[in-house]
């Protein structure tokens, strides 16, 4: 009896060594302090929270010896100047949009979303398992930086206009407030392509600056106060399927992470990014309803707008691809993966979601 019991306590003592050893590792890890600044306003709770929940959830991993203090935009530099603090070291991290970047490269605006690009999913897809992180970072370590996906806002809408869009003619010399390559596309048809940062928006259009702007979605859009000075809000939003956000590092402080704590900055992504597409996805519904209520008059872009949009989205693409070598070797790769996901898309989901469609129109 007295050996059986030895033998027990030996068996349990063994178990539990490889139970504490992620302790003791954790006890060896250096405690870090890092600087991230965002580029979405404080006020909306999911794109820019998404930034608390990673830190929150490093926090955690670590038993808070890696600890990442998230400030506003204008705290530490202007929204729209993010990547330039990560490059220069300013700051450890920001949290951003890729596409806000194109001016330095096209290609940043395949770790966001392209006009008539990929769905959520499909993005996700694309930069987890078709190789876009790996070649995304081919980009960003020429700008002293690592990046990873942090967020996604799922569909977004095409946004508010001061005046009603009838035809192609009504966006000649319309000044709109729009990222990335969707700007080059208006600016193609005759719009006039603004960048504004989220808060900078708001009294843009109200003053008249601009004659409409494109953000996010329903629950952003209303909390910007957006249907207060323009009455048309259209959809889609062609110029992205949908959109990521970008976690983005500074490469030399990176690469001085401890492996453990880079895969805990890979984890914390992967959190955020599930909790915010999941904040806008429940959250849209009734704020649209809202906004409806309000007055907002809901439109979609008549067809003429959008098969032109299109045309010149294909065109700029084959532009871009002539000029850019690194726009044309991960274009090269996400083309692939965009014309195979949709292909069995059309088998599955979409087959499904058209007979949804179509059953709720006839009760």
């Amino acid at each position: 009896m007295k050996r059986r019991l030895i033998l027990r306590g030996g068996t349990l003592a063994a178990a539990a060594a490889p139970l504490a050893l992620p302790a003791v590792v954790h006890a060896q890890a250096p405690a870090l302090r890092w600087r991230l600044t965002s580029s979405y306003p404080t006020s909306l709770d999911a794109i820019h929270g998404a930034a608390h929940v990673f830190a929150k959830t490093v926090a955690e991993l670590t038993e808070d010896r890696f600890q990442i203090r998230v400030f506003g935009p204008g705290e530490v530099v202007p929204a729209l100047q993010a990547l330039d603090a990560v490059q220069a070291g300013t700051v450890e991290a920001c949290h951003t949009t890729a596409s806000f970047y194109t001016g330095k490269n096209p290609a940043f605006a395949f770790a966001t979303g392209v006009p008539f690009g990929l769905n959520t999913r499909q993005q996700s897809a694309w930069m987890v398992e078709g190789g876009g992180i790996e070649m995304l970072n081919e980009l960003f370590a020429q700008y002293n930086a690592y990046s990873l996906p942090l967020g996604a806002t799922g569909a977004q809408m095409g946004g508010w206009f001061r005046k009603e869009i009838r035809s192609t003619e009504d966006l000649k010399g319309l000044k709109m407030r729009i990222a990335g390559l969707g700007g080059t596309v208006l600016s193609r048809v005759g719009g006039v392509p603004q960048q504004l940062a989220g808060g900078d928006i708001y009294p843009a259009l109200e003053r008249g600056t601009i004659d409409a702007v494109e953000w996010l979605g329903p629950y952003d859009d209303e909390k910007l106060g957006l249907n207060k000075v323009a009455p048309y809000y259209y959809y889609p939003a062609w110029w992205e399927g949908a959109a990521n956000t970008s976690f983005v590092a500074n490469l030399e402080q990176w690469n001085a992470l401890p492996k453990s704590y880079q895969a805990t900055v890979r984890t914390a992504c992967a959190e955020a990014t599930t909790w915010m597409v999941g904040r806008y996805d429940t959250r849209n519904p009734d704020s649209l309803r809202r906004l409806l209520a309000s007055g907002t008059q809901l439109r979609a872009f008549p067809r003429e707008v959008m098969e032109a949009c299109y045309r010149e989205a294909l065109a700029l693409e084959q532009e871009l691809a002539g000029k850019s070598p690194e726009y044309r070797k991960i274009h090269e790769a996400w083309s692939k993966s965009r014309d195979d996901m949709r292909a069995w898309f059309r088998v599955a989901e979409l087959s499904f979601d058209n007979f949804l469609a179509q059953a709720a129109a006839r009760r």
